[in-house]
């Protein structure tokens, strides 16, 4: 059966378990779902679980069901990196087989100095840090100062803050615009400029939804450069349009938080349109998996599944929902960088057979770009094999 709609939720870091060469990336033994399972048992996701969650690998708090809803499986990830772009991107049909640079230490003074006098303003900071604890720690500096706040993490990121009553949004991201700029060849290739603005005062800073990511373009083309060119319909929810660039996409909607997206998302579902919706649901990486707090990660978890039932009452017969994820994060794990970790699919449709719905482990995220590309019979991805025969409906 062919689908009209293909409706895409990445629940970004929601890992299901530590791939094969996770000792690689400093992770064996790493697992996002599992360990937020043990360490919060209270933790009740009983939509998730009735889709087949728990059938993928059983968990402390969610046990498998005897017919799950939806057809079910891992995919593991075959790019060299655990960030957001190389997951999604593979998830789209591109393999990422030259890392990302990171910079662990701050980044070099030569690319600091270049920055500054390109901006005109002076940078602090220059470490990887948390968005909270950069805030408290050089804050008031800015306040002060009118310097940039640059800081990084694990991933291949520069990120910069500013106070929103002491540099106007324009400039921020025309810094980022300029960081992008000298960031994109070597020496100092990074994955994402991401433009942090923020309000408050000491103690009580704020970052405000005026977020905006400055990514890499795409190595290549991906299934919805395709399905775009076809004239599909390319629908991107959140941080998605920015992963890409743009690229293969013909609306974008931004968001706020995850139940934004998650509205947004419904909200699409009810209007008619042939082809995907591409939701990304950040808050579980940014909020909980690198802030290392499993208790607001289950919450945050929780939240998604109340309104499951909702996103799959606007799954029509001739639409699939899929759920999945990037990549891991951990928040019981050591440091707060992504784990590398496989990740759940879910696939649903509300005339779904239930009685061999395994899709079992799949070698790589691209195919589901390869199924989707399948589906709507398009060019498929250099990489990745469709399970779209598997869904019997």
């Amino acid at each position: 059966m062919e689908f009209e709609r293909v409706c895409v939720i990445v629940l970004d870091s929601v890992g299901i378990g530590a791939l094969p060469d996770a000792h690689d990336f400093g992770d064996e033994g790493s697992h996002t779902l599992g360990h937020i399972s043990k360490q919060v048992p209270g933790m009740r996701l009983p939509n998730l679980a009735a889709l087949g969650l728990g059938n993928i690998t059983p968990l402390t708090t969610i046990s498998p069901v005897e017919q799950p809803l939806a057809c079910y499986g891992k995919m593991a990830e075959v790019s060299v990196g655990k960030d957001t772009m190389t997951g999604h991107w593979e998830l789209m049909g591109l393999k990422v087989e030259v890392p990302f640079q990171v910079y662990p230490q701050g980044f070099p003074e030569e690319l600091i100095t270049q920055f500054e006098n390109l901006t005109g303003r002076k940078v602090i900071g220059n470490k990887p840090s948390s968005g909270t604890e950069i805030l408290d720690e050089y804050g008031q500096e800015q306040l002060r100062t009118g310097s940039w706040i640059v800081y990084t993490s694990a991933d291949s990121v520069m990120q910069i803050a500013a106070h929103e009553d002491v540099i106007p949004l324009d400039e921020l991201y025309r810094a980022c615009e300029i960081a992008r700029e000298i960031t994109l060849n070597d020496p100092y290739v990074v994955g994402r400029i991401i433009a942090r603005p923020y309000i408050g005062g000491h103690g009580a800073y704020t970052r405000t939804s005026n977020r905006h990511d400055y990514a890499l373009e795409p190595i290549g083309e991906t299934v919805l450069d395709r399905l775009k060119d076809k004239g599909y319909d390319v629908i991107s929810v959140g941080k998605i349009n920015d992963i890409f660039t743009g690229q293969g996409i013909k609306e974008s909607y931004p968001t706020k938080s995850n139940l934004d997206g998650i509205k947004t998302t419904i909200d699409m579902l009810k209007r008619p349109f042939k082809g995907i919706v591409f939701t990304n649901l950040v808050d579980f990486d940014s909020l909980y998996g690198h802030r290392r707090d499993p208790e607001g990660y289950a919450s945050c978890l929780e939240e998604f599944d109340q309104y499951l039932p909702e996103l799959m009452q606007q799954t029509g017969n001739k639409d699939l929902l899929i759920i999945t994820a990037d990549h891991g994060n951990d928040p019981t794990w050591q440091g707060t960088d992504h784990t590398r970790e496989y990740v759940p699919i879910m696939i649903y449709n509300p005339l779904l057979r239930t009685n061999s719905c395994s899709i079992g482990i799949r070698d790589t995220f691209a195919d589901l770009a390869a199924t989707i590309a399948h589906n709507f019979k398009v060019t498929k991805p250099k990489i990745g094999e469709s399970f779209l025969e598997l869904i019997q409906v």
